[in-house]
């Protein structure tokens, strides 16, 4: 099963560093059948993009705490076999958690797939929705707007690989 996990540079240079993603229980996102009942759709293509946004989304969670970490999203993706990640049936409807898995055990940062980073020029949209968190969260359509705009920024996709690039 293809995860994602909502990091952020930070974040990723520990993972880096340790060699792994951890420490368990991680939280990380994929096709559940939550978010394929959501998203109505057969293609998995439009399916894992949809639960790399839902990582996008938390990781700019994370960088709402963090406000230490640049302005960049993070989220690595992972293969790990089925039984390591579970989706919690309690949550399954709730909207905040579509797409939401539990991973038991670290990964081995060696098994990432590929990492995904916005640009530098996403960093001032990011910002701004980082701070408009909290309000977006409250109700406030502005600050949703806000939020949303940092949306409308793809990540760039990077080869494992180039983590050390991206963290160094």
């Amino acid at each position: 099963m293809r995860v994602y996990v909502p990091l952020t540079l930070p974040g990723l240079a520990e993972a880096h560093k340790a060699g792994e993603l951890g420490p368990a229980p991680l939280t990380a996102y994929a096709v559940t059948p939550a978010l394929r009942e959501w998203y109505v759709s057969d293609d998995i293509e439009e399916l894992e993009y949809a639960a790399l946004s839902r990582a996008a989304q938390a990781s700019l969670r994370h960088l709402a705490v963090d406000r230490q970490a640049p302005r960049r999203r993070v989220v690595v993706a992972v293969d790990v076999p089925d039984t390591v990640a579970v989706a919690d049936p309690d949550r399954g409807l709730d909207q905040s958690a579509l797409g939401e898995v539990r991973l038991a055990l670290p990964v081995s940062l060696a098994e990432a797939a590929a990492v995904h980073v916005d640009s530098d020029e996403a960093e001032r949209d990011v910002a701004a929705a980082a701070e408009a968190l909290g309000a977006a969260d409250v109700g406030d359509d502005d600050a949703q707007f806000t939020v949303d705009g940092a949306e409308d920024h793809e990540l760039l996709w990077y080869d494992a690989k180039e983590i050390p690039d991206l963290v160094g």
